[in-house]
């Protein structure tokens, strides 16, 4: 491949996200998000929303009536495009230690041995 392939996007996610964006520009108007700065815990606090109602087995959002993981997933398009732009606010906390995961998997496999051993006592 040459050139970008936008022939290998899915055309049914693309047209939801645009209905969800249009949800966007009838609110705030085409295209707000580029009209200033984009606050990433915002985007980010929309995006965990719709996942956490997804998760929680709610698939519409009752608002708009379109999936929560396409609110999500637009969420996340208009923070990665402020991104590009270089008007993306990143207004994340302070990183956890770099071998948090790598300590709490270690944990996770000790506590798991610990209680296939006592089960098989």
């Amino acid at each position: 491949m040459r050139k970008v392939p936008f022939q290998t996007l899915p055309m049914a996610v693309l047209a939801e996200m645009a209905v969800a964006h249009g949800e966007g520009a009838t609110k705030y108007g085409p295209h707000n998000w580029r009209e200033g700065q984009v606050i990433a815990s915002t985007y980010y606090g929309a995006a965990m929303r719709h996942l956490c109602a997804w998760v929680e087995g709610e698939d519409l959002d009752p608002d708009s009536g379109l999936s929560h993981l396409t609110k999500a997933m637009t969420s996340l398009a208009v923070l990665r495009d402020a991104q590009i732009q270089g008007t993306a606010i990143d207004d994340r906390p302070r990183p956890s230690p770099p071998d948090l995961m790598a300590r709490l998997n270690t944990k996770t496999e000790e506590i798991n041995a610990r209680l296939r051993a006592a089960e098989s006592e």
